[in-house]
């Protein structure tokens, strides 16, 4: 039953993130036919984390009252249909509109799958299927941007959305023969539907470690969405390549490379927890701090030299990728059974609010300034205040008056777009001191937590003990 559950739960989060980076991988086109800014560009990916978060507080808490199958069966079902709905777009609003309806059919995903996952694997298997997992993250990506370049260069972007809900349909029926595990099943000690008094978003936010794995969401979640949104863009620009190259080099980079992040990482933070508590978390802060160094002389290699950026940011992507392991097997560690839906919408909220969202847009605009700033001292462009020239409302005035088109900053977005991109091993740099403060705070939380799983353990056999005999005198 589990081995069947884990491939089906690893091929649906393969085509979430693969439905969902494939705006990544033909990103380059859609702005080019539609001449959009780069911030425009990060706002489809925006669009649909804010909603993705949002509608995930509330499935997070029916991923822990209802059956889960159902609900990832569903959420599948829906939002391949909006990806295929995508192709059929006329114009940029129509395209974020299907974009948002992906949205809402993907935040199904993270809060039941992990809530299946915490059932059917113990403690000490427990990393291991996550990151098992979890390969569907940079397989998806990966994928996304590699068959992305070559669907767009060969038949443009709109069959790639066709091609991509496919798959979906398939994994939507496969979910439904998973069979749902007891709740609780796989711990120590038993404790079903159980949990402590109390608003369970409040509960999950008292305990430390979820606020220092809350806050490295957002910051892991902004890098990798500005990473996935305009990878393959740099190296169509800075480093000349066509979208056939750029698409698989950056599926090697930004995708495939994670593939050994996570199955070592999964394997070594086990290995590292059954000696010390806090094994998991050191393993997440060690493989960050090599992260932010690598990615940084990755950027710091001059346009032309791909073999070198590849192999650096590679490397840089590929250690960053032993994250996910590490953390999300410690909000099983420090989380009751219960709770476990409501940790993950928590977290992924913050992950898609304050990271996702952010991630894409904010490059994107990080990028426009600093291309309207290389443009305006070759003289190109009119030296108006850069707000101004991203006003929506102005754009068009600004074109009649100064014959002003964004198409003359195209020279210009290579070097704004490789300035903007530094912003990502600041972040790791900021990331790798957070999830070295969680490791400070998670063995309280662990022992806290076992202590109450093994206390109502004990009133849960008196109980059942008690009503048995009860039974027997009737």
């Amino acid at each position: 039953m589990a081995s069947y559950a884990l491939i089906v739960l690893f091929a649906i989060n393969l085509m979430n993130f693969f439905d969902r980076q494939i705006i990544g991988g033909v990103g380059e086109g859609i702005r080019r036919e539609w001449a959009l800014s780069d911030s425009a560009l990060g706002l489809l990916g925006t669009v649909f984390t804010l909603l993705y978060a949002i509608v995930g507080l509330p499935l997070g808490r029916l991923a822990d009252r209802t059956e889960r199958r159902w609900m990832l069966s569903a959420g599948v079902f829906t939002w391949s249909l909006l990806t295929a709905a995508s192709g059929i777009a006329a114009n940029f609003s129509q395209l974020i509109v299907a974009r948002l309806g992906v949205g809402v059919g993907e935040a199904t995903c993270s809060p039941a799958s992990t809530s299946l996952l915490g059932d059917l694997f113990p403690t000490t298997r427990r990393a291991r299927a996550v990151a098992i997992w979890m390969l569907g993250l940079p397989l998806g990506l990966g994928l996304a941007n590699g068959a992305g370049g070559w669907i767009l260069q060969s038949w443009g972007w709109r069959k790639a959305f066709y091609i991509a809900a496919v798959p979906g349909i398939v994994c939507a029926v496969a979910a439904l023969l998973i069979r749902e595990p007891a709740r609780g099943s796989a711990e120590d000690h038993a404790v079903g539907a159980r949990r402590r008094a109390g608003n369970p978003f409040l509960l999950v936010l008292s305990i430390p470690t979820m606020l220092w794995i809350i806050v490295s969401g957002a910051l892991h979640n902004f890098n990798m969405y500005a990473l996935g949104s305009f990878v393959a863009p740099f190296l169509v620009r800075f480093h000349r390549m066509t979208f056939f190259d750029a698409g698989w080099v950056a599926a090697v980079v930004y995708g495939f490379s994670g593939i050994v992040g996570l199955v070592a990482g999964g394997a070594l933070a086990d290995r590292l927890y059954s000696r010390r508590v806090d094994g998991r978390l050191l393993v997440g802060t060690v493989s960050i701090v090599i992260c932010a160094p690598l990615m940084f002389l990755a950027l710091s290699r001059p346009a032309g030299d791909v073999f070198a950026f590849a192999l650096l940011m590679g490397a840089g992507c590929g250690v960053m990728y032993a994250y996910y392991a590490t953390v999300y097997s410690t909000l099983h560690d420090v989380v009751e059974p219960s709770l476990r839906g409501t940790a993950m919408a928590l977290y992924f909220c913050a992950m898609y609010v304050l990271g996702a969202s952010l991630g894409p847009v904010g490059t994107g605009l990080a990028s426009d300034y600093f291309t309207f700033q290389a443009a305006s001292k070759a003289g190109a462009v009119h030296p108006l205040s850069f707000t101004v020239l991203m006003s929506a409302e102005l754009r068009s005035l600004v074109g009649e008056a100064k014959g002003f088109d964004l198409r003359a900053l195209e020279p210009y977005r290579a070097q704004g777009l490789h300035t903007a991109m530094y912003i990502v091993p600041v972040l790791a740099s900021i990331l790798a001191c957070v999830l070295f403060a969680a490791s400070r705070t998670v063995t309280s939380d662990v022992k806290r937590l076992q202590d109450w799983m093994r206390r109502t353990n004990s009133e849960f056999r008196i109980q059942n003990s008690e009503f048995v005999q009860r039974r027997r005198k009737s």
